[in-house]
């Protein structure tokens, strides 16, 4: 399972957090985030794939910050187009994340199926991500498409056994965030652990 922690800023909290072997690390380039990355930090994770996260900006602008940031992935959370996608050039790969809460919603993957390597269902909340609620998993159950997801929307600590127990064949991993927050941008490094041996049904 594919573990992918969102929401990084801070130079020693991205260190603790890639020491707990995470797979993903997400840093924000939405201005309008709470966790937005404003500057660079001190520390850039180097044994996890750093993914870029961007709302409905500028080609250029996507394409600028992959490569000062070496992203091994940009993730779009807005409303960008599969043409959008096509004409996007960075040399990493590309996650496109969809809003959840009826099946209808899953419809829309339909459009970047072969544009993109993974898709991210989130919950259709008042922001485009970061919300800290969960939609109904069993939504998914619809989804019969080729790429496969990651699953996020409000995956907080006491959620162990609802991610361990969910199964679907295109279910690669998850995304966390704001459920493990001490505040915006700030992960709790000994919470986020105790989750992960709970997920990985590892014994102390």
């Amino acid at each position: 399972m594919i573990v992918k922690v969102c929401g990084m800023r801070d130079a020693d909290n991205i260190r603790e957090v890639e020491a707990l072997g995470v797979d993903m690390m997400g840093f924000i380039f939405w201005p309008k985030s709470s966790r937005c990355v404003s500057e660079r930090p001190g520390y850039l994770p180097t044994q996890c794939r750093r993914v870029g996260v961007f709302v409905d900006e500028s080609m250029e602008r996507v394409e600028r910050i992959a490569r000062e940031y070496a992203l091994d992935y940009v993730q779009l959370h807005g409303r960008e187009s599969a043409e959008y996608i096509r004409n996007l050039k960075v040399d990493c790969g590309i996650i496109k994340a969809l809003n959840i809460a009826t099946t209808d919603d899953l419809k829309k993957a339909e459009d970047y199926r072969g544009l993109v390597g993974a898709l991210l269902f989130d919950t259709k909340g008042k922001s485009v991500g970061g919300n800290g609620e969960k939609f109904d998993w069993s939504v998914l159950d619809a989804y019969d498409g080729e790429t496969p997801f990651l699953l996020s929307g409000g995956i907080g600590p006491d959620d162990a056994e609802r991610v361990r127990t969910f199964s679907h064949p295109k279910c690669i991993g998850i995304d966390l965030n704001s459920r493990f927050e001490t505040e915006p941008g700030l992960k709790n490094v000994e919470v986020l652990r105790n989750f992960l041996k709970q997920i990985y049904n590892e014994q102390d």
